[in-house]
């Protein structure tokens, strides 16, 4: 199995984090602890920016764009866009090293 590490950075309008942290329990929290392609997530609010939400994980490679593909992503899309302060940060990597994880 090839993996790709996932680095997400959203930031809410000013107070309303716990409303997208809300609207991603809703729609993606079942979803990301059930599904076998994503071997490890975090979902973390930023210690230093009280409006920033950092997720990050590794997943399968084969199967990295199923989370876009679910029938509640378009939902959930459109209600966290209007609590967004601009367009989230996204990144994908190649481990190098992953500790705690075996193929």
């Amino acid at each position: 199995m090839s993996t790709q590490a996932l680095y997400i950075r959203h930031t809410a309008k000013p107070g309303k984090r716990d409303e997208v942290r809300r609207i991603w329990e809703k729609y993606a929290r079942s979803y990301t602890e059930s599904t076998k392609s994503q071997l490890a997530s975090f979902y973390c609010y930023d210690n230093n920016d009280p409006d920033s939400i950092v997720v990050f994980g590794l997943q399968d490679e084969a199967h990295a764009g199923d989370f876009q593909k679910q029938s509640w992503y378009k939902d959930y899309q459109a209600e966290t866009a209007a609590l967004l302060a601009g367009p989230s940060e996204l990144r994908f990597a190649t481990p190098q090293f992953v500790k705690g994880l075996s193929d």
